[in-house]
């Protein structure tokens, strides 16, 4: 664990820049993982309630599984770093079938912490973020630049206490890596992957991979995500597919629905979950102060707002904040004719201003 957080600790630059957006970046629904964090002193709890009936065709058993899981994110010390917990604890009743008996299993199937950190933004470049004046379709439509992804890297340990009957065998402590990008599609569409390494040091290490793809409708407060997850070990291999909506109730709470199913047999899966995050919005921009001269030529200090809210979507795509879907064909116009006119007023050596 000291190596695993002393390698993310030489890998974070001395400077962060902003990433805390005025909307609820949320995790939920589904399982994968955005590439963003929550911003400087955010704190996010996001928790939901399941359900999952898992049967074995070759081991004849059916099982009910009742549970709630919980994430509490916090970003710490930079805008571009998280501190996470991630905890499921679940009640799992077992009927073998061929033996007409039955066994009930409860503990935490997942309690983890961990550090994600932004190591590329894509949209830190405000000239990269500027519409196109002269196409309409440039900004809204799928181009393959827009595949060019914001990356991540995430480094965290799973803590097995006592005698857990979902890790028998493992350490107490065993360890997650996991590299996460973020891509905005078009303005309402944004593709999410994580690759992960997880139970290192445990005789069942298992690799798995998480894409979603996400869409935000016409209100933007309401979005659906569809998400493919593949898992492979000794220990257990599937592969599954799940969707759900999620809905933005206002800036710092949002609920969400979602199910999901397995496409084997070795068990079969059918589960769903509903839950809601509430964010405990501490974040405080940084101001400086401009010297600049005012309208009456009197100057002065004009204080002006150093951190920049970015509209990079979030992993739902929901709210007002996430979805920049550029000025339209009407005020594309507008604004070519006022670079036009800027233009001529440059070369004429005019201000384009005139005072009585």
């Amino acid at each position: 664990m000291k190596q695993l957080l002393l390698l993310i600790a030489f890998t974070l630059p001395l400077g962060s820049f902003a990433q805390y957006t005025d909307v609820i970046n949320s995790n939920r629904p589904g399982l994968s993982v955005s590439a963003y964090a929550v911003g400087k002193n955010v704190i996010q709890l996001e928790a939901g309630l399941f359900y999952e009936q898992s049967d074995h065709q070759l081991l004849n058993t059916e099982s009910d599984i009742w549970g709630t899981d919980i994430s509490l994110r916090y970003g710490l010390l930079f805008e571009t770093l998280e501190l996470n917990y991630e905890g499921s604890y679940q009640n799992q009743n077992i009927n073998y079938l061929n033996f007409d008996s039955s066994e009930n299993l409860t503990d935490f199937s997942r309690n983890r912490i961990g550090l994600k950190y932004l190591v590329y933004d894509r949209y830190k470049s405000e000239e990269r973020n500027k519409p196109n004046l002269y196409s309409w379709r440039a900004n809204n439509v799928f181009q393959l630049k827009n595949l060019i992804p914001s990356v991540s890297i995430y480094g965290g340990a799973t803590f097995n206490l006592g005698e857990n009957p979902f890790y028998v065998g493992d350490p107490t402590v065993s360890y997650r890596g996991m590299i996460i990008t973020q891509s905005k599609i078009t303005p309402r569409f944004v593709l999410i992957t994580n690759f992960a390494y997880d139970r290192i040091t445990t005789d069942f290490p298992e690799l798995s991979y998480l894409i979603s793809f996400s869409h935000a409708f016409q209100n933007p407060k309401w979005s659906a995500f569809l998400e493919h997850q593949g898992i492979q070990s000794d220990r257990y291999s599937d592969a599954l597919l799940r969707g759900g909506v999620a809905h933005l109730l206002n800036e710092d709470l949002q609920v969400d629905f979602n199910l999901g199913a397995s496409f084997k047999n070795t068990p079969s899966r059918i589960f769903v979950s509903m839950g809601a995050s509430y964010r405990f919005d501490l974040h405080t921009d940084k101001a400086v102060a401009i010297d600049e001269q005012d309208p009456n030529g009197n100057g002065g200090a004009i204080e002006k707002n150093a951190m920049k809210k970015k509209k990079r979507g979030n992993k739902n795509g929901s709210g007002a904040e996430d979805i920049d879907l550029g000025p339209s064909k009407k005020e594309l116009k507008k604004m070519r004719k006022a670079e036009k006119k800027n233009t001529q007023n440059k070369r004429s050596g005019t201000s384009g201003e005139i005072e009585f």
